[in-house]
């Protein structure tokens, strides 16, 4: 039976590619409307499960529950619509779009008229995308971006570029947000304003799965963190308690442990 306090169940998940096991008996739970932290070094097996979350990759064994229901046979399109987004590692966003595109892209799962519809272009199509183009800029003035709505987003610097696909990935009205990476390319204040921001999203009722390589954002703004080394999960805990886990300390600082 499905905890009511946990969001996203990730239970027994196994995932290899060839001979390599990218994730071994990987089993955690996130909480509602708290930031977990995953965490570990290169290759640890990250960003795979994250593709395993979203859909991108199917588990070869295990179970992904999104509110105590299974989504492991939905496609990457219906677990969107059920509720998970996320950023890249890789910005991907597209370059010959404005930055107010970009974001009318991500809401796209979250309008009503179809294609025939658009074509007659029937009231209630011009009300829809009047209230589209007033979402796409409530999310872009919570990003602080508003002022480039009509810039195309590869005129951008790069750390704005992941600020724009925040907002984009907010556009699908999430209730799970999984954020990879977003402070490469920060500078020191950007990452501070991301922190605040990113405690803003949590504050909306949206659960938050975050890898970040920025160690002293990850630790300042996680409710918990997960830890895993070579495919496997090696702790779970508080940030203060992970930080002098020796398990973690050997993996992913690189000390040996006594």
């Amino acid at each position: 039976m499905s905890d009511n306090s946990h969001l996203l169940e990730i239970k027994d998940i196994h995932k290899a590619f060839g001979g390599v096991q990218a994730l071994c008996d990987i089993d955690f739970d996130l909480e509602k409307d708290a930031i977990t932290g995953l965490i570990g070094p290169n290759g640890a097996g990250k960003t795979t499960l994250f593709n395993v979350i979203t859909g991108v990759f199917p588990a070869d064994r295990g179970e992904i529950r999104l509110a105590g229901q299974s989504v492991n046979n939905r496609a990457v399109h219906e677990r969107v619509e059920l509720g998970i987004a996320r950023t890249f590692q890789n910005v991907e966003l597209f370059e010959n779009m404005t930055v107010l595109e970009n974001i009318l892209v991500g809401l796209h799962t979250r309008t009503r008229c179809g294609m025939i519809d658009s074509i007659l272009k029937f009231p209630r199509i011009r009300r829809e995308e009047k209230q589209a183009r007033k979402r796409a800029a409530e999310l872009l003035e919570f990003v602080d971006l508003a002022d480039y709505a009509p810039r195309r987003s590869s005129d951008l610097p790069f750390g704005w570029q992941r600020l724009v696909e925040v907002a984009r990935a907010m556009a699908a009205a999430p209730r799970l947000l999984l954020l990879d990476e977003p402070a490469a390319g920060l500078n020191m204040s950007e990452t501070r304003r991301l922190g605040d921001l990113i405690h803003q999203i949590r504050d909306q009722g949206i659960t938050i799965l975050l890898v970040e390589h920025d160690m002293s954002l990850t630790m300042s703004i996680s409710d918990k963190i997960v830890v895993l080394d070579q495919g496997r999960k090696i702790a779970e805990d508080t940030p203060r308690a992970v930080q002098s886990d020796e398990a973690v300390m050997a993996a992913y600082l690189g000390k040996a442990q006594h």
